[in-house]
């Protein structure tokens, strides 16, 4: 009997472990999506600015606009 309330209580302390890592893992897959989503936006939208302008893609010396 005292063996099987030792793995009760094993399972019972690994589940709130297993949770909040289930959730930070979940926030940072969101995060991590929701700003290459932004990245490609962006970059779609300065293509067609720079396609409206004739301009050239900027090198990695030059700066941003």
């Amino acid at each position: 009997m005292a063996l099987d309330n030792y793995w009760v209580n094993a399972v019972w302390s690994i589940i709130p472990t297993i949770g909040i890592a289930g959730f930070f893992w979940f926030v940072i897959r969101s995060i991590l999506r929701a700003d290459r989503t932004e990245r490609r936006a962006r970059d779609r939208v300065e293509a067609q600015l720079r396609a409206e302008r004739n301009q050239p893609r900027p090198g990695p010396d030059q700066p941003r606009r």
